[in-house]
């Protein structure tokens, strides 16, 4: 198989996972469901977890580099692009396919924190906190640290209160309680 088809696979792979989950979808699901014959699909990854962290990574750089993109196209301010946030993820919310974060999913399925898989699960969890704990510092919060914890919170709660409840705007509610939130850090 050529990188791209490799590639191609996971994407794929992907898709199936986020879909109907990683322990429910077996190897040879993943063949029907890719077109990858069970030989080749082998001969790239040895074991379904092997695939399963590929597709992770694959979510993570995808979904990060497009979360990232349109926060930043919504504002030029720290504190801004904080609140944006929400905003995207109100239009994630939305999308036709949404059924939660898939690392979330994974984090729930390999529970044990010394599982690879639920390592890299958490380690998207701590690039996202990074990421709003740098906001939360160049916008000038008291406690950085603390504002970026509370804001990934509201980000989490929002997603898995997207998947359960259809009459709740989550995304919305979260970004008003983060508004306070700032308003508070940023005296």
């Amino acid at each position: 198989m050529r990188p791209n088809k490799r590639d191609e696979l996971v994407q794929k792979a992907l898709q199936v996972f986020y879909r109907d989950g990683f322990h429910a979808t077996g190897m040879d699901k993943l063949v029907v469901e890719t077109g990858v014959s069970k030989t080749s699909m082998y001969k790239h990854f040895r074991t379904k977890e092997e695939l399963i962290l590929a597709a992770l990574r694959l979510r993570d750089e995808s979904f990060r580099e497009d979360f990232l993109r349109r926060i930043r196209e919504m504002s030029d301010s720290p504190a801004g692009r904080i609140l944006a946030s929400f905003d995207v993820l109100s239009d994630w919310f939305q999308e036709k396919e949404y059924r939660g974060c898939m690392f979330i999913k994974a984090g729930a399925e390999f529970q044990e924190s010394d599982h690879p898989i639920h390592k890299q699960s958490a380690e998207h969890k701590q690039i996202m906190l990074d990421y709003f704990t740098d906001l939360a510092r160049q916008a000038g919060a008291r406690d950085p640290e603390h504002l970026a914890c509370q804001i990934l919170l509201l980000q989490e709660g929002a997603i898995v209160t997207a998947v359960f409840l259809k009459s709740c705007d989550p995304a919305r509610d979260a970004k008003a309680a983060a508004q306070v939130l700032l308003d508070a850090a940023l005296v």
